[in-house]
């Protein structure tokens, strides 16, 4: 089944008030999509949302989630809600489980139960591919996550191919590399370009974990946007790594961050994690191929973009005024 036209597009988009939601709503906006958000607000992202963009406040997996998509009547959902980052989920696997899982469980019935006939979920590369051999790693690659979030993300697309082929729900799993981009929450755990920015705001030392040689595959939130928008409106099903292909050592993007800021110091040093991932970078060929999706930014200027951002944006709330850009 095809996707409406833009001018009758009515998309919902649980956890669009998040770090990759607001950027993907504002996308879906301008191509002329009505847009109803679905979101607790529990992981809000500073960037604020458009005007134009319609909110309901509820847990995207929730009975009053599920009415909300019912009665908004939507041509396609945008699964972005979601519980983050991979130390936490180690703290309370079970709470990452029922977060992740069965909120997402609970959504693809909202969704049948709807009759809403696409639906795009936002899966992780970087957590599901685990130690591959092969670099950069295609969709046929065995998966092998090394952490609770990863192994959420594995459940999850099951439960998004079996809804598809039992219940004839038009359903793609977008697998994202380590996304990075203005928006993304500094203050917590995950996401090291927006700690580090943070931190050099703050006029501490960025961090390095380890030796800072893992390597991971770093894509602009624009681009992914741009890549959950291309398949919303696509037929395409299955499973589709969204990266850049290239491996970049975190040291290296914490040392771009900190050239970004003028920042001469020394980094500081901790112990990795355990059972963190040494190598990533995911094939997005089939991307190209099927969406006609490619990213676009490159990883430097976007870092250097990404820190001028965090910088304006702390600079405006010191005098006082709310940002929504």
């Amino acid at each position: 089944m095809g996707v409406p036209a833009p001018q009758s597009w009515r998309v919902v988009v649980t956890g669009g008030a998040g770090f990759i939601g607001t950027h993907s709503v504002e996308l879906l906006l301008a191509e002329g999509a009505r847009v109803l958000v679905l979101d607790d607000l529990r992981h809000r992202s500073a960037r604020g949302l458009p005007d134009d963009a319609e909110l309901f406040v509820a847990d995207a997996g929730s009975p009053q989630g599920a009415a909300a998509i019912a009665a908004f009547k939507a041509d396609a959902i945008l699964h972005l809600a979601a519980q983050g980052g991979v130390n936490r989920s180690w703290r309370d696997p079970a709470s990452d489980a029922v977060n992740n899982v069965l909120a997402t469980v609970n959504v693809l019935q909202a969704a049948v139960d709807a009759r809403v006939p696409r639906l795009v979920f936002a899966s992780s590369g970087g957590a599901l591919y685990g130690d591959s051999p092969t670099l950069p790693t295609s969709e046929d690659a065995p998966q092998a996550p090394r952490s609770p979030y990863g192994s959420s993300k594995a459940a999850c697309e099951v439960y998004v191919a079996m809804f598809a082929r039992t219940r004839g729900l038009a359903a793609l799993s977008l697998r994202y590399g380590n996304v990075y981009g203005p928006g993304q929450d500094g203050t917590g755990e995950a996401g090291v370009v927006a700690i580090s920015a943070e931190r050099l705001l703050s006029g501490r030392a960025p961090v390095v974990r380890g030796d800072g040689q893992q390597t991971r595959d770093f894509v602009n939130v624009s681009d992914v946007a741009t890549a959950n928008v291309l398949g919303l409106r696509s037929t395409v099903t299955g499973a589709l790594n969204v990266a850049t292909g290239v491996e970049t050592p975190v040291q290296q993007v914490v040392a771009w961050i900190a050239e970004a800021a003028g920042f001469g110091g020394e980094i500081v040093r901790e112990p990795a994690p355990p059972g963190e991932v040494r190598r990533s970078a995911l094939d997005a060929s089939r991307a190209r191929e099927r969406l006609g999706w490619g990213a676009q930014i490159q990883l430097r200027p976007g870092l250097r973009h990404t820190y001028t951002h965090f910088r304006d944006a702390a600079g405006t709330q010191e005098r006082g005024v709310t940002v929504s850009t």
